[in-house]
């Protein structure tokens, strides 16, 4: 059964089915300037406003379809630079992971994800404003951060930002992680669209939805692929994390 609860968005009258959907396609549009800069966030920052837009379900379905053409357009451009190696192991611990994430996507109520997953995103976002320097930690934590992410990405495809954890304490060149990740969401969204398409969460308003953002996204890949040869990535991770808090402070009040 597909789930069409969503979030109100403000106190003042329901904005039309037109104004929604645009203002959709210009959050997808700007997220995924940033994922085509960092390799990561797109959907983190894209997933918070779009829940409260269109609902948490067809949120997802329809950034699941977007990542999926996203992540492709960046793994055939950068796979000379994939670190194979890390690349499996990621992709083993994180389907482990995905599998209670969408259990958990399924069965418990929106609004407690909701709030969850906002607590999520602020902590995340504050400690990454707050890291100086690359984390030491050790292996056996590092593969719980692996497995934290392939949750949080069955519920929400938003576990990049855990496994941006990951990835900077084994991986040193950045386009070394963002080759990297390129894969791992196409392989974990893949599986993820299988499963949409066997519950019927595939309907036409998602297939028109991600059909209109399709030109948006790829004038983002386009933009985001020459910032981020151009300019300096920090500026614009703190910029995501920044938006990251702002995006988690409306899920959680």
């Amino acid at each position: 059964m597909v789930r069409r609860a969503s979030l109100s968005l403000g106190t003042g009258e329901e904005m039309s089915g037109n104004i929604r959907e645009y203002l959709f396609i210009i959050i997808v549009l700007f997220a995924n300037i940033i994922e085509g800069i960092t390799g990561f966030a797109g959907t983190m920052l894209a997933m918070p406003a779009s829940m409260m837009l269109i609902g948490a379900e067809e949120a997802k379905v329809i950034l699941n379809m977007v990542a999926l053409m996203v992540s492709s357009t960046i793994a055939v451009k950068t796979y000379k630079k994939i670190n194979r190696k890390e690349l499996v192991k990621i992709t083993s611990l994180m389907m482990l992971g995905m599998v209670i994430g969408l259990y958990l996507f399924a069965v418990l109520p929106v609004k407690l994800l909701s709030v969850c997953y906002g607590v999520l995103i602020i902590a995340v976002a504050v400690n990454g404003l707050a890291s100086k320097k690359r984390m030491e930690l050790p292996a056996g934590i590092l593969i719980i951060i692996v497995l934290a992410a392939g949750i949080i990405h069955g519920l929400f495809l938003s576990g990049g930002a855990l496994l941006v954890v990951y990835v900077t304490a084994v991986i040193k060149e950045k386009g070394v992680i963002r080759a990297t990740l390129a894969p791992v969401w196409l392989m974990l969204n893949t599986i993820i669209l299988l499963q949409d398409i066997w519950f019927g969460r595939i309907t036409f308003h998602t297939l028109r939805l991600t059909g209109m953002c399709m030109i948006p996204v790829i004038l983002a890949l386009v933009l985001g692929n020459y910032l981020h040869n151009k300019i300096k990535q920090e500026r614009f991770v703190h910029l995501t994390y920044l938006l990251l808090i702002i995006s988690g402070v409306s899920l959680v009040i």
